[in-house]
C-alpha cells in the first residue's frame, strides 16, 4: 500500500498491555491465556514489557497516547506495585494526552479488591469488572471463582475509591438460564449506578473446554427474547448501545475501544499482543504480533511478526472495525485512515445497500438494523 500524495492521516494512538495469565482458564476463554503456576516473574515481565515498548519507539516518536488498555488473562493478579511501576516508565518514552484513559481489567474476587487502592494510586482511572453474572449457578457454570457478593463488594468498593469510570462485563445466553435470569443479571448492573456495560451473548468457541464438551445453550428463541428485552431495559435506564456489545451513558463510552472501531491506531505490548500503525512516510499501514507463549516472550520480548496490510485487504480491514459501530464513521475517514478513495470499494457500498445492511451517503457510511444483526453477511462483501 504505497501511494505519494495519499489523504493517509495520522490517527490517534493508543497502547494494548497484555497480562497472560489467570487463577485457572475459564471454559469458554479463547484468549492468550495461561493458569498460573507458582509465583508470577512480575519483575521480569516488566522488563520484558518495557524492552518490547523500546523496540517500536522509533515508529511512535512525536506521538501521544490517549489512551491505555491493559487486558489479559487476569491483569488484577499482578500486584499494585508492578502498576506503579509500569506506568511511569511508559509515560518516560510516550507522552501521555492529559485526559488519557487507563484501564485495567479485573476480576472481582476478594484477593484482586484488595489491590484497588493501589491500582488507582498507580494512575489507573478505569476498572473493567469481569462480573459475567451476579448470579452464583452461572458463575459456577461458567467456571468462575468469585460469587455474586464478591462482584457486589467490588463494584461498591471501587466507587468509594474514585473510580468514576467503571465499566461491568456481562454475559447472556448462559447454560441453564432464562430470559428472565438473564433479564435479572441485567437489572442487577444497571441499579449499582456504574455509566458502562459490555454486555454480550456467551459464544463457543474453538480451543475451548465448551467446544470439546458444549454445554446446553438456551434455545434460539429465548437468546432473540433476551436480546431484545436487554436492549430495551438499557435504552429506557439511559444507557445507548454505541458498538455490538458496548452500553454506555451519555459521554462514558470507552475511548480506548471507540480508537480501535474508528481504525485508530495502537501498540501491543505482551505475550500475544496485537498492534495496528500508520506509516506515513511509507504510505502503509503495519500490523505487528508478539509472541503468544510467556515463556517464550520472557525469552524474547522485542521478537515480533510485522506485515504491511495490503491494498486488497483495505477495505475488510476498515470496515471489520467501523461497522461495530451503530452510529457508523464519517465517509471522509475511509481515505483518512487507509489512504485508499472511498471509490475502491464503492461498488461494494452500493451492494451492501441495496441488500439493506448499509446506510451510505454522501456524509457517513454505518450498518443498517439488519447489518448489524448480520454483521458477518455483511462483512463477507469486503472480502
Amino acid at each position: 500500500m504505497t501511494r505519494s500524495g495519499s489523504s493517509l492521516r495520522l490517527p490517534p494512538l493508543s497502547l494494548y498491555v497484555h497480562v497472560p495469565w489467570c487463577v485457572r482458564k475459564c471454559p469458554y476463554c479463547d484468549f492468550n491465556a495461561h493458569a498460573q503456576q507458582g509465583d508470577l516473574p512480575e519483575q521480569a515481565y516488566l522488563q520484558a514489557l518495557l524492552e518490547d515498548l523500546d523496540s517500536e519507539l522509533p515508529l511512535v516518536q512525536g506521538r501521544e497516547l490517549v489512551s491505555i488498555f491493559i487486558g489479559g488473562g487476569t491483569p488484577s493478579l499482578m500486584s499494585a506495585a508492578f502498576y506503579q511501576q509500569l506506568l511511569p516508565a511508559i509515560e518516560q518514552r510516550i507522552p501521555f494526552s492529559k485526559s488519557i484513559e487507563i484501564t485495567l481489567e479485573a476480576n472481582p474476587g476478594t484477593f484482586e479488591q484488595a489491590r484497588f487502592a493501589g491500582f488507582r494510586y498507580a494512575g489507573i482511572n478505569r476498572l473493567s469488572l469481569g462480573v459475567q453474572s451476579f448470579t452464583d449457578s452461572s458463575l459456577q457454570a461458567l467456571g468462575r471463582i468469585h460469587s455474586g457478593q464478591d462482584a457486589f463488594t467490588a463494584i461498591q468498593k471501587a466507587q468509594a475509591l474514585g473510580f468514576e469510570q467503571i465499566n461491568l462485563d456481562l454475559m447472556h445466553g448462559l447454560p441453564g438460564q432464562t430470559p428472565a435470569m438473564a433479564l435479572a443479571d441485567l437489572q442487577q448492573g444497571l441499579s449499582l449506578g456504574t455509566s458502562h456495560l459490555s454486555w454480550y451473548q456467551l459464544t463457543i468457541e474453538p480451543n475451548t473446554e465448551f467446544h470439546s464438551r458444549p454445554p446446553k445453550l438456551p434455545a434460539d428463541e429465548q437468546l432473540w427474547a433476551i436480546q431484545d428485552q436487554g436492549q430495551a431495559l438499557l435504552a429506557r435506564a439511559g444507557f445507548e448501545q454505541y458498538e455490538i456489545s458496548a452500553y454506555s451513558r451519555a459521554g462514558q463510552q470507552c475511548r480506548h475501544n471507540l480508537n480501535y472501531w474508528r481504525f485508530g491506531d495502537y501498540l501491543g505490548i505482551g505475550a500475544g499482543a496485537h498492534g495496528k500503525l500508520t506509516n506515513l512516510h511509507q504510505h502503509q499501514l503495519l500490523r505487528h504480533s508478539k509472541l503468544r507463549q510467556p515463556k517464550a516472550y520472557l525469552a524474547s520480548p522485542g521478537k515480533c511478526q510485522s506485515r504491511v496490510v495490503a491494498e486488497d485487504e483495505l477495505g475488510l480491514e476498515f470496515m471489520m472495525n467501523v461497522l461495530r459501530l451503530n452510529q457508523g464513521v464519517e465517509t471522509e475517514l475511509f481515505a483518512a485512515a487507509t489512504g485508499a478513495p472511498l471509490a475502491t470499494i464503492q461498488p461494494i457500498l452500493d451492494q451492501g445497500r441495496n441488500l439493506g445492511l448499509l446506510e451510505t451517503d454522501s456524509a457517513r457510511l454505518a450498518p443498517t438494523l439488519q447489518g448489524r444483526r448480520f454483521l458477518n453477511d455483511l462483512l463477507e462483501l469486503f472480502v
